[in-house]
């Protein structure tokens, strides 16, 4: 197989770092932001296709894409907190802090059992990837707040499920 070819998944990684980038200097919720917004979404997906359907996935480019998963949702929180904090309800950010504790406790339990970073690729943190993803488009709906609620809940689950995992490890 051509080392291109070997590394393109890796190369679409990185190309979503570098958009993820760029949108720190778009204003939020524009058009040219939407744009970038959504062909980051396009890589994350691309990537993991083409390394799994090229049979070349590997740890390193499972931890540059939770690496490019992290970045990608830092910068939204910086870029679209303000617009959040105006739209959705206090109720949401207590599910919110709920989440992220659990998510925090999955991540120091896995770093702790298996002496490494690890992130679950389940299909339910797929799904909660894809939502959460969908919430700048989501915010331009009517109904924004109670689907903000269903994709707080999802992710909820998602990280409890994680957790719960990592805590049923047992050391050698």
């Amino acid at each position: 197989m051509p080392i291109i070819l070997k590394n393109l998944p890796n190369c679409i990684t990185v190309t979503r770092m570098l958009g993820t980038v760029a949108l720190l200097f778009t204003k939020p919720l524009t058009t040219w932001f939407y744009i970038i917004y959504a062909l980051t979404g396009l890589t994350d997906v691309l990537d993991g296709f083409l390394a799994r359907r090229l049979k070349i996935t590997n740890e390193f480019g499972a931890k540059l894409d939770s690496a490019a998963d992290l970045l990608f949702y830092a910068v939204m929180l910086i870029m679209l907190m303000p617009f959040l904090i105006k739209k959705l309800p206090m109720a949401i950010w207590y599910c919110v802090a709920v989440v992220v504790l659990l998510r925090i406790g999955a991540y120091i339990t896995a770093a702790i059992k298996l002496r490494k970073f690890a992130a679950k690729h389940s299909p339910i943190n797929k799904i909660t990837g894809a939502m959460v993803f969908s919430i700048p488009f989501i915010l331009l709906l009517p109904f924004a707040v109670p689907v903000c609620f269903i994709i707080c809940f999802v992710s909820g689950i998602g990280s409890l499920t994680e957790f719960i995992e990592y805590l049923k490890i047992t050391q050698d």
